[in-house]
């Protein structure tokens, strides 16, 4: 056993747990993960949701960004993360262009899923149409609002998205109908924090922040941001908790406790 390990046997969480932490005000902690031993890691440390993020196309394959990936990338990690979680929910990305349409998006989330071990996949996009689909296919989905990765040949640079409020206007409605179409969860990217409070509070499902401030539902990062350990620079909303740490489950446990907390992200990690 783990020195890690408790000797309480606890149940997995689904996503009526992460519901019901939502509307109990309890704060969701979510890291990425592409391994076997780093989900293990995690789970252990108490972590609700684990993220097989298309992220792994830069910080693992050490691409300039997460276009390269492709869906036989995403099913071989979501197996190997799925291996080491025995608590903790898992989300698997669906990678560029495998959603171009609700049957492809359907298809492929059918392989993260009865393959790969997720328990619910995640899409780029207000692509209502593709979320319905693979609702009514019993197909749990998060969505993914704000700076979307995959579009950056399309935004040409990484950048805090719905500053003007015509943008934030149509993002708060794209939230609203995201939740319409039977999206359970829904992640924020670079945002202001003011506008992730507005769709937070409008919005009854979970909604999950990185770079959008603290009054978000819960928190998201790149486990290789959060542990300094990412080529090149590290976005600004990333914490090193890996200074004030003597290991990586430390670390883990640090981020969880901060999340919980309300203490991660500070104002500096906020736009």
């Amino acid at each position: 056993m783990s020195q890690y390990s408790t000797s309480t046997k606890i149940k997995p969480k689904s996503i009526f747990d992460l519901q019901q932490m939502k509307q109990a005000g309890q704060k969701i902690s979510m890291l990425t993960a592409y391994d076997a031993t780093f989900s293990a890691l995690m789970d252990q440390a108490g972590i609700d949701v684990v993220l097989v993020g298309d992220s792994l196309g830069m910080v693992v394959q050490g691409h300039a960004t997460t276009v390269p990936v492709t869906m036989q990338d995403m099913l071989y990690h979501a197996q190997l993360v799925s291996r080491g979680c025995e608590r903790a929910f898992v989300i698997a990305d669906l990678p560029f262009m495998s959603n171009a349409t609700p049957e492809k998006a359907a298809e492929n989330a059918a392989l993260l899923i009865q393959q790969g071990g997720a328990q619910m996949v995640k899409l780029e996009g207000a692509r209502c149409d593709v979320i319905q689909f693979m609702v009514q296919q019993g197909i749990p989905v998060c969505a993914h609002l704000g700076l979307l990765p995959q579009l950056i040949h399309q935004l040409g640079k990484y950048a805090v998205q719905g500053k003007e409020e015509n943008e934030a206007q149509r993002l708060l409605a794209e939230a609203l109908a995201i939740e319409q179409a039977g999206a359970q969860l829904l992640i924020v990217e670079c945002i202001p924090a003011v506008l992730a409070q507005q769709i937070s509070e409008q919005l009854s499902i979970p909604v999950i922040g990185i770079g959008a401030g603290v009054q978000c539902d819960g928190q998201v990062l790149v486990s290789y941001d959060m542990l300094g350990i990412s080529l090149g620079r590290r976005p600004r909303f990333t914490k090193n908790y890996m200074q004030q740490a003597d290991s990586v489950f430390n670390a883990i446990k640090s981020y969880i406790s901060e999340v919980k907390n309300g203490r991660f992200p500070a104002q500096e990690h906020s736009f």
